[in-house]
């Protein structure tokens, strides 16, 4: 892919975002919403975009100082709201519209801190046309709900449109792995806490520092199941990373620590519950 194919899609998103002086994108850092904020800022210019990062228990300290580093790469300031999704009951209920509490939350915050004090005139996310697709994305219903715009899905860009026009516009996370939420490593209708959401930082913290790029520690209670892409699963296995491994998700507060032979499971906990409506 060449260039030609991001100025096609920078001048689809600029009909698609006529009549905006000042754009906010809620932003993670991932590859969707950094992205979304680099052609934004293309379209509208760098001084008229604004990232907004929700900031909360669920966000991993290394995920923030991660996309602080992709908003300086592209030129947009960033703009921190703190999210308070833990009081709300239901989203510590945990159920299968957890997203939809979180996206609540972040979005009712924007709209109250954000809008009025930089003058902004729409709120953007980056919700891909892949993601659109899927059941287990509440969060979208929220975003409709204020009224978000939803310029990738818009514009029919899959994930892998957004990678390849991510590494065309240069940014360091175009093939960064999908980091969901703290708060998705927790089974459905257990409750989320403070105390597990720390629990799982530290525990995935050691195994980003022994090397793995791209996983899950999902909490069962006292049990830590990990979840790594199949190649990296003898890897895990060995000596002397196997003892490396234990030690270090215990260390977290697990009494056991298991690995999961299926590897990354997407949606994991979400899909076997959501009922999959079709016209």
């Amino acid at each position: 892919m060449g260039g030609s194919e991001v100025d096609d899609v920078v001048a689809r998103l600029e009909g698609m975002l006529t009549g905006i002086d000042r754009l906010a994108v809620a932003f993670s850092g991932g590859v969707d919403s950094s992205l979304l904020l680099a052609l934004s800022a293309r379209v509208l210019g760098r001084d008229r975009v604004l990232a907004i990062l929700g900031v909360s228990p669920s966000l991993p300290e290394h995920e923030r100082a991660a996309a602080h580093e992709v908003a300086r790469h592209v030129g947009v300031p960033v703009v921190e709201v703190v999210t308070r999704e833990g009081e709300r009951a239901d989203y510590r209920r945990n159920g299968p519209d957890r997203c939809f509490h979180c996206k609540d939350e972040l979005f009712t915050r924007i709209g109250d801190e954000v809008l009025a004090e930089y003058r902004v005139d729409a709120v953007a996310y980056g919700e891909n046309a892949d993601d659109a697709l899927r059941p287990d994305r509440p969060g979208s219903r929220a975003a409709a709900a204020h009224r978000v715009l939803r310029p990738l899905a818009g514009l029919g860009l899959r994930k892998t449109d957004v990678r390849r026009l991510a590494r065309a516009c240069g940014l360091p996370c175009a093939d960064k792995p999908a980091a969901p939420c703290l708060a998705s490593r927790i089974p459905h209708y257990s409750e989320v806490t403070p105390a597990k959401l720390a629990q799982i930082e530290q525990a995935e913290g050691a195994l980003r520092q022994l090397g793995f790029a791209d996983f899950r520690v999902r909490h069962h209670g006292e049990v830590a199941r990990i979840e790594l892409p199949a190649e990296d699963l003898v890897r895990a296995v060995s000596t002397p990373i196997r003892e490396a491994v234990h030690a270090g998700v215990l260390a977290a507060g697990f009494r056991f620590v298991t690995l999961d032979v299926a590897g990354i499971q997407s949606g994991a906990f979400t899909l076997p519950l959501v009922q999959v409506t079709r016209a």
